[in-house]
């Protein structure tokens, strides 16, 4: 095992930069996710790791050892592809210790680990069966246990998941955090789905564009993000986004006035008339009824009951401008129905409408 360390890596493709100045250090044997929308440079980096791409500038070390010009073979990675890419002709066994037999290990220690490996991932009873005998969440176990049998450095897996359906794929993110737990391998994850980052890591990457937006432990960024596309990207459901101006009253959201606390106040260096962007989590918004002050005026488009809490989306009266309101029990509201939002202003986020970046907190 060993950590890795990407310092100033940038890759480019003729005129296209597909990452740029991406440094980090994974310390030895923790789990890390890279995660982000389509696009963004985490499949780049993660093959840049294997030594299927090659950095165009910038240094990679596997342990201390400088790998820009060491071959993929040499690397000493195991990597886990979103295609399981098992051999239909072979039993899972056979598949666990094939790349042991490349490697010409000796057979009896093949025979230990691919029993060992085997049942750490409960694939005991399947061990004669062929790939096509096995289910798809069997098939990643049996991908994800080749990998581990050979006792890599460093473990890459690129959306291994996202074959799977709903259940399975809870089931199997279980099992594999449970197996880093036991085996505790460097591990770099690539995924776009924010509730695997969230779920699995130790420390979650956030990138856009080819560049790293924050690195931090998962609720940590949740809580404190750095910009408006970190603070959308993480939550389900997102961070709602409410463009409203800043006057010396308060924010006026399209004739709606939200006036501000002092402490909240004396912190912000608006200029009178900015546009500006509001952050609030669906959680941090309460419903009412009746009018109160500092409410905003909604109107109900859609209820998604979700058994022990209900998910509201509303048109804010005015802008139209769409919002998510998570709140608990089975609360009946109808499409249609006219309601009063109570925000809570101590939980609130401001960015800079034009770029994105954090204003308050």
């Amino acid at each position: 095992m060993a950590n890795v360390t990407l310092e100033s890596i940038k890759r480019k493709y003729n005129n296209v930069i597909a990452i740029d100045d991406i440094t980090f250090t994974i310390p030895d044997g923790e789990f890390w996710v890279l995660v982000g929308p389509s696009g963004c440079g985490k499949s780049t980096i993660l093959r840049t790791i294997a030594g299927l791409e090659s950095a165009t500038s910038g240094k990679l070390f596997i342990g201390d050892k400088l790998m820009n010009n060491v071959p993929a073979r040499q690397r000493d990675v195991a990597m886990v592809f979103q295609n399981y890419a098992l051999y239909p002709h072979m039993s899972v066994a056979e598949n666990i210790a094939f790349g042991l037999k490349m490697r010409k290990v000796d057979s009896k220690v093949i025979r230990e680990r691919v029993e060992t490996v085997a049942h750490s991932l409960s694939l005991e009873h399947l061990l004669e069966r062929k790939p096509k005998q096995l289910s798809g969440g069997q098939q990643q176990r049996v991908a994800l246990g080749r990998a581990i049998a050979r006792q890599p450095q460093v473990f890459l897996l690129d959306e291994p998941l996202s074959n799977l359906d709903a259940q399975l794929r809870d089931d199997t993110r279980a099992e594999l955090k449970q197996l880093h737990q036991n085996i505790s391998i460097t591990t770099v994850y690539v995924t776009h789905d924010q509730v695997e980052a969230m779920t699995l890591a130790d420390k979650i990457v956030v990138l856009s564009g080819g560049r790293i937006q924050q690195i931090g432990e998962p609720q940590s960024i949740y809580a404190h993000p750095a910009n408006r596309m970190v603070a959308t990207f993480l939550g389900n459901p997102p961070m709602n986004i409410i463009p409203a101006k800043y006057t010396a009253n308060g924010f006026n959201i399209e004739g709606q006035l939200l006036n501000i606390p002092e402490n909240v106040k004396n912190q912000l260096s608006l200029s009178q008339g900015q546009n500006i962007d509001l952050g609030i989590r669906p959680e941090d918004i309460q419903i009412s009824q009746e009018s109160q002050v500092d409410a905003l005026q909604v109107v109900v488009k859609l209820v998604e009951p979700l058994g022990r809490e209900t998910l509201i989306r509303v048109a804010l009266k005015g802008s139209g401008t769409i919002l998510n309101v998570q709140i608990g029990g089975n609360l009946r509201f109808h499409p249609g129905d006219k309601l009063n939002l109570q925000l809570d202003l101590q939980k609130l986020f401001l960015f800079d409408s034009v770029s994105g970046n954090k204003l308050y907190p």
